[in-house]
């Protein structure tokens, strides 16, 4: 999957589009090293927020448009009750924090993102 982030485009490989039912899971009960980048599509834009229950690690979660441009992230800490977008959004990109996408997320690094995530 590309996306379009400070206008660099940036690939992402291993990513799963998740169905219907799989976008009640996302990353719940996966195991960190395991887990990978999920992206939840949708046909209108939507607001929806998001949780971490019974997620175990901390992930990326990115909001993209519709043309898959950034318009938020954030590093989601296990079991919060509420994430939010910073406005609506059709594509929503999970990235666990583990060794699969370490080189993704140093791209996020680079450009003023926390140098920390574990």
């Amino acid at each position: 999957m590309k996306i379009n982030f400070n206008n660099k485009i940036l690939e992402i490989s291993d990513v799963k589009r998740c169905n219907c039912f799989e976008k009640i899971i996302g990353l719940m009960f996966c195991r960190r090293e395991k887990a990978n980048a999920l992206v939840f599509s949708f046909k209108k834009k939507t607001k929806m927020a998001i949780h971490s229950f019974f997620v175990f690690f901390p992930f990326f979660a990115v909001w993209l448009d519709n043309e898959n441009k950034v318009i938020g992230m954030k590093k989601v800490k296990p079991f919060f009750p509420r994430i939010s977008s910073p406005s609506a959004y059709f594509n929503l990109l999970e990235i666990p924090i583990n060794k699969k996408y370490e080189k993704i997320l140093n791209s996020f690094v680079t450009d003023g993102f926390p140098k920390r995530f574990k």
